[in-house]
């Protein structure tokens, strides 16, 4: 199915996923682990974080040879999508409260994706 998709979408689908992965190795043991030794959460995490590369570098490597994007755009591309997946894990899963700030935050990114695809 992933092959049928045209290259930039494959590329955002396959960081999308990635993002969460990478977002459950960095914060979900702050919840789920938060009794255990540091160093048991960063194996897990670290076991996690495995399958957030098996995503990542197909994801950047389709991006960058066939989708055609720049590094920069990859990099601002991940960033958009690391607020996108962060925010509702914070909120959902870690019952942060949800603040203004992500919009600022959001309308920021907004402006970097406008700088860094312009050229394009």
């Amino acid at each position: 199915m992933l092959a049928a998709m045209p290259f930039s979408l494959q590329t955002i689908v396959l960081l999308a996923a990635s993002n969460v992965f990478m977002t459950i190795a960095w914060y979900g043991h702050l919840k789920n682990l938060a009794s255990s030794p540091w160093y048991i959460a960063a194996v897990i995490s670290w076991g996690i974080a495995l399958a957030e590369y098996l995503l990542q570098v197909p994801a950047n490597r389709i991006g960058f040879q066939q989708a055609g994007f720049s590094v920069a755009q990859l990099k601002i591309v991940q960033e958009v999508i690391t607020l996108s997946v962060f925010v509702p894990f914070a909120v959902l899963y870690l019952r942060e409260p949800l603040k203004l700030d992500y919009l600022w935050a959001a309308l920021c990114m907004v402006g970097a994706v406008y700088f860094i695809f312009r050229s394009a």
